[in-house]
């Protein structure tokens, strides 16, 4: 990919990418990792009881606690789940999809696609939907890629299996589409500002420094960042964890959070195929405005 293949962002794509009364957006995204992000690591760490129950925090009691937040506040969020996840804690999983929420591709063991070939990412692939078809019988239309961490394929793999938009990379403050050989797909930036594992999570000798901020000032914090994103008519990407923003006061946080969004008026709370399906609406209506081809891999050369 060349290094200014992205988007720029400019006024075109602006003026047709949010909803009438809207000036920028946001979506609550949360990654159900559970058990699945320390087992990916070390698949030894199954031994440590204590640590898997801190992961099965997440679906067992943090999620239950967030859905009833969303519902509170009638916002629709995006889960990207692991297939491991999903079949280790189906009646949680299937609760997000009977809420109404976006059910995502989040691998299916949390698996590191760096240094995998193309039969493994696929195996990752398939393996996640086949889990994630067999406990909620969604096929789900986006991916985030474990770690934020894609290859130079994972983009075209997505066309092909029928994804419309992926959540992985960190090249712009604006959803926009890519044109691929196979077909176009729709990228939602990421920002780890915005993701609640550098606030919260800490376990002795396997993450984090033991510095755990609180709730409160991470609110804080989002909430300046969102102000920040409205200004610019950008589209902001929360990052949370069950296991990690479930815990009382941390959902208590959020819940300010989105109390200060849905008062501010111009800010569209979405779930992420909302937020993917104007952008592809707008790169339809302005071509070139919002919109970028992917360079076509020359022939011989290695995937």
């Amino acid at each position: 990919m060349n290094s200014d293949s992205g988007p720029r962002g400019g006024d075109a794509a602006r003026v047709t990418l949010w909803p009438e009364g809207f000036r920028a957006a946001v979506a609550l995204t949360f990654d159900v990792d559970a058990e699945s992000v320390m087992l990916a690591s070390d698949p030894s760490l199954a031994q440590r009881t204590s640590l898997m129950s801190h992961q099965r925090y997440g679906p067992q009691t943090g999620l239950p606690r967030i859905l009833r937040l969303l519902a509170e506040h009638g916002i629709r969020a995006t889960f990207f789940v692991p297939g491991y996840t999903a079949e280790q804690h189906p009646g949680p999983i299937q609760a997000i999809r009977d809420a109404g929420h976006e059910i995502g591709h989040h691998g299916y063991l949390h698996e590191l696609l760096t240094g995998t070939d193309e039969a493994t990412e696929r195996e990752y692939l398939e393996r996640g939907l086949q889990a994630l078809d067999q406990v909620t019988g969604v096929r789900p239309i986006g991916y985030r890629a474990p770690w934020w961490e894609t290859t130079d394929r994972t983009l075209g793999l997505l066309v092909e299996y029928g994804f419309r938009f992926d959540s992985s990379m960190f090249d712009a403050d604006l959803p926009y589409v890519r044109e691929l050989p196979g077909g176009p797909i729709t990228e939602i930036p990421v920002s780890w500002a915005l993701d609640d594992w550098e606030k919260y999570a800490f376990w002795p000798g396997v993450t984090g420094t033991g510095t755990i901020e609180r709730p409160s000032l991470v609110a804080e914090h989002w909430w300046e960042e969102v102000l920040a994103y409205a200004e610019e008519g950008a589209c902001c990407v929360i990052t949370m964890h069950p296991f990690l923003s479930g815990r009382p006061a941390r959902a208590r946080a959020l819940g300010w959070l989105v109390e200060k969004i849905s008062q501010h008026g111009e800010i569209w709370l979405a779930p992420m195929c909302e937020i993917a399906d104007r952008a592809m609406a707008a790169r339809a209506a302005a071509p070139g405005a919002n919109y970028v081809k992917m360079p076509v891999q020359p022939k011989g050369s290695k995937s």
